[in-house]
């Protein structure tokens, strides 16, 4: 939480003290009722952020020449045996422009992995985080002790701001939404990922605006949603909150000021879905906040799931080039070849789960 401001921003903003133009996808957004039907139906949701330990980023995990489901298949294992139910999981627009039926297939393939370990994923299309140019072939190699290094933004930059981009994204979009629209093995479709992060701020409105307006055409089965992560991105949280069906969001911080966002979250009325959280040297970790969530009846997905090439046991903003452990790990539950990092933590897990 920056400030109590940006809280009280917040509220104005969704009492409708901005254009009704950011609601503009309103008519067909899921009632409070059909909402939380829906949630109920489905037990607590607990799961991960989730790349195979394999994959650099979302190219190198959905491209023909680097999908890997053997990895998925075992590591997918290892979160049905702590009790997992969902994962979060990261497309890219690329991987489909450059082979649409190999990459539907590729989806429908992972969706079967899932659904025998009993996970119905989150799948993510657009993304402002990381690496501004994402190109297709041959992914970078992973750079010593640097947190997602070879992340790459969806669909980039400049892209994500031009409009003359907007139709061959629409193309994906609906293409993805439309073969998957009415199947049960997904959970629910995030559509853009912390919009405006890497300086873009509101120069990601109109894209964010359009893929919902896309995702609204298709009127998939499963509910749509997009997360809210900075308090002071007025005009993207009072869009994405409006135009959710279920309200995610994401928070990174101690368990005081996490409740304070749970309970204005509440006041929409919705299911509420923790899409990211647990950054330990930030103390935000399993054990203050998986208990809360699960107590609040908040789905819980943290990041990271297996330490692998995207490195993000190292924290954001503290490389170490030498690539040494750091003295605590920053995301991730489990080392490559199926360990736990902490026993404790996955001894809690399993207990929250059952």
């Amino acid at each position: 939480m920056k400030s109590l401001a940006n809280i009280f921003k917040y509220i104005i903003a969704i009492l409708g003290f901005l254009p009704l133009q950011f609601a503009l996808a309103q008519g067909k957004v899921w009632s409070v009722e059909k909402a939380n039907t829906w949630y109920a139906a489905h037990q607590w949701l607990a799961g991960a952020n989730y790349i195979p330990a394999t994959a650099i980023n979302q190219l190198e995990m959905w491209q023909a020449d680097s999908f890997d489901p053997t990895t998925i298949d075992k590591e997918l294992g290892w979160a049905e045996k702590i009790g997992f139910n969902t994962m979060r999981v990261f497309l890219h627009n690329l991987a489909w422009q450059e082979d649409p039926a190999g990459f539907i297939n590729r989806v429908d393939r992972f969706l079967t992995i899932a659904s025998r370990h009993k996970i119905e994923p989150i799948f993510v299309f657009f993304d402002d985080c990381w690496n501004k140019e994402p190109k297709t072939g041959k992914q970078p190699a992973p750079k010593t002790g640097v947190h997602n290094s070879g992340w790459m933004q969806d669909p980039g930059q400049a892209a994500s701001s031009d409009p003359a981009q907007f139709p061959r994204l629409e193309k994906y979009v609906k293409a993805v939404l439309t073969h998957f629209a009415h199947d049960k093995r997904i959970l629910l479709w995030d559509l853009y990922n912390e919009p405006g992060n890497s300086g873009k701020k509101d120069s990601s409105l109109p894209l964010l605006q359009k893929v919902f307006e896309w995702a609204r055409a298709v009127d998939p089965d499963q509910p749509v949603s997009a997360g809210i992560w900075a308090w002071d991105f007025e005009k993207l949280n009072a869009f994405q909150s409006l135009n959710s069906d279920i309200i995610t969001y994401h928070n990174y911080e101690e368990s005081s000021l996490h409740k304070r966002v749970i309970e204005l979250l509440k006041t929409h009325g919705k299911p509420l879905i923790c899409t990211e959280y647990m950054a330990r040297t930030r103390n935000s970790r399993f054990s203050n906040i998986m208990p809360l969530l699960k107590k609040e009846q908040v789905g819980a997905i943290n990041w990271g799931f297996v330490s692998g090439k995207t490195n993000t046991i190292y924290a954001w903003d503290t490389p170490m080039p030498d690539g040494a452990q750091p003295v605590e790990w920053f995301h991730d539950i489990f080392f490559p070849d199926g360990t736990p990092y902490r026993q404790d933590e996955v001894n809690l897990i399993r207990k929250l789960t059952r």
